[in-house]
């Protein structure tokens, strides 16, 4: 395990760590025969019973049984468990984090109905099944295509936090029998933890193996990357929304952990008010109060996975004057990155590349982060 101080934001979760959402009665007899080891996901877990049945328990309370293809669903099961009975294939994707992860273990075939077109796709795969038919836009997360869904015969829906907001939406797809799992990688404390979700798209489409061996490949070159020296650069990663005020990431943010390992320092915002828990929340800071904290940073990268419309340097100081005057700005060591950047996890180690060209000034871009005239 690597030792310097930019990896040491990464760390195994202790082997006894049992959360408490994690429950294995099933109200049935059938006997438990083992447990899924997750290294650093904090927000699934995956209990292993006889006859090859699967229990996945998740941090927002639900449960699911995942049956093998030939198998049936024990009698007496707890209602609050919903059943994904495989083989998985038909499934409504709405989850663009998981795009990749279901594509790493070679089962996007059994994607059928996208939340994406192929105009908006991330992924190469995807974007040839949607555009030869093989996959079917089936609308956004609060407006899908429920009668495409039905035709298309989905038995499950991968959905994200996004879903919470139309509950009326997860209901009806329920209505139609397709179950729904809503996954919280975003949520994840770690950057690994994130990507780690990868195990759990290997047991619902029945590729463990896949899924293992992939993950192990991932981390081992995240940590080839992780032990390089820090370079002791600082970076300000925002971008300033239609009040003029920047959006920043707290420190314990995925992005602010990416920063760290690749060998830079995140400037971070109000720290005290920052704990563990969710990645998605952000800091929306006044600009002369930022201006305060930041000008001085070695390094800006620019937050254009949100605000696409800053393609220079130029285009940054016509936002606010008061740019000119970031060290970073004077010493053109302004950045952009790609759009797709948070969905392209299974690219955690080119990501950490470029951020690490970055800092140093050394090295190719892979295309996910670039400098800016």
């Amino acid at each position: 395990m690597a030792t310097n101080g930019s990896a040491a934001v990464i760390s195994a979760q202790p082997a006894s760590y049992d959360p408490e959402f994690r429950t294995i009665d099933l109200g049935c007899d059938l006997a438990h025969t083992g447990r899924m080891q997750l290294d650093y996901a904090k927000n699934f877990t995956v209990d292993e019973f006889e006859g090859g049945v699967r229990l996945v328990c998740e941090a927002n309370g639900e449960r699911f049984l995942v049956v093998p293809a030939g198998a049936s669903a024990p009698d007496g099961l707890d209602p609050d468990i919903a059943v994904i009975q495989q083989p998985l294939d038909s499934v409504y994707l709405v989850s663009t984090g998981m795009i990749c992860l279901i594509d790493e273990v070679g089962a996007l075939d059994a994607v059928t109905v996208s939340s994406v077109s192929a105009e908006d796709s991330p992924n190469a795969d995807l974007t040839a099944a949607l555009e030869d038919g093989r996959t079917d836009f089936g609308g956004k997360y609060s407006a899908p295509d429920f009668e495409l869904i039905a035709e298309r015969g989905c038995t499950l829906a991968i959905e994200n936090t996004k879903i919470n907001h139309a509950p009326e939406v997860k209901q009806k797809l329920q209505d139609l029998g397709v179950t729904v799992l809503t996954e919280l990688s975003s949520s994840e404390p770690e950057v690994l933890g994130r990507l780690e979700w990868m195990k759990l798209m290997g047991v619902l489409f029945g590729r463990e193996d896949e899924a293992n061996a992939r993950f192990d490949e991932i981390a081992q070159r995240v940590w080839a990357v992780a032990d390089q020296a820090p370079t002791g650069k600082t970076v300000a990663f925002f971008y300033i929304n239609d009040d003029g005020a920047a959006v920043t990431r707290r420190s314990t943010d995925y992005f602010a952990q990416m920063i760290q390992l690749a060998g830079g320092d995140p400037i971070s915002f109000d720290p005290d008010a920052e704990a563990e828990g969710s990645s998605s929340i952000q800091a929306v800071i006044d600009l002369e109060t930022f201006y305060a904290q930041a000008k001085d940073a070695d390094v800006i990268i620019y937050n254009t996975t949100v605000d696409t419309s800053v393609k220079s340097i130029a285009d940054l100081t016509a936002k606010n004057p008061l740019f000119a005057d970031f060290r970073a700005v004077q010493d053109g060591e302004v950045y952009a990155c790609d759009e797709n950047m948070y969905q392209a996890m299974t690219d955690m180690d080119a990501i950490l590349e470029d951020l690490r060209c970055a800092l140093t000034g050394s090295g190719e871009s892979a295309g996910f982060i670039w400098k800016l005239d």
